[in-house]
């Protein structure tokens, strides 16, 4: 069975700002609550944009929250994971947002309902671990963050 590594803060930091898409994880009044979101991180805060009328809109202002993102490899039995722990708030000051746009815009991959309430989670604790050892965390990440324009879908030739 593989170690199991504490990860350092510097470590922890690059992988969340490395990655697009995480957890989300905060309670309501039925309970627990993980949703699947895109996210981007600005200064030492994980970005999000959800609807004010779902769960998340409704329930996750002010509410305290974990957000957690990870990569695994079953099959050489390693992988890691980063776990930020803070108190969600809504963004409402025009020059945040801004600044977050100049950043990393936030882009919901789900269509449907209107994504136009932004909340941030100023993490007050971030801590990780990886399984096993010998192997570089960031060269096996599934989705990286890219350049603004990299969300754009190319074309496909027709035959």
């Amino acid at each position: 069975m593989p170690d199991a590594i504490a990860l350092s803060s510097e470590t922890c930091e690059e992988l969340l700002r490395s990655g697009v898409v995480g957890r989300i994880v905060f309670s309501t009044p039925h309970g627990l609550q993980v949703f699947p979101v895109n996210y981007s991180v600005v200064d030492r805060a994980v970005v999000i944009r959800v609807s004010p009328y779902g769960p998340l809109g409704v329930h996750g202002q002010d509410a305290k929250a974990a957000f957690e993102i990870d990569q695994f490899d079953h099959g050489y039995q390693h992988g890691w994971s980063v776990v930020a722990h803070g108190r969600l708030t809504a963004v409402r000051d025009p020059e945040e947002y801004a600044r977050i746009e100049s950043i990393w815009r936030p882009r919901p991959w789900a269509t449907g309902v209107s994504r136009n309430l932004w909340l941030k989670l100023p993490w007050s604790e971030l801590t990780g671990r990886r399984l096993g050892r010998g192997w570089d965390l960031r060269s096996e990440l599934v989705t990286r963050r890219g350049t603004p324009t990299d969300h754009i879908p190319q074309q496909r030739s027709s035959r």
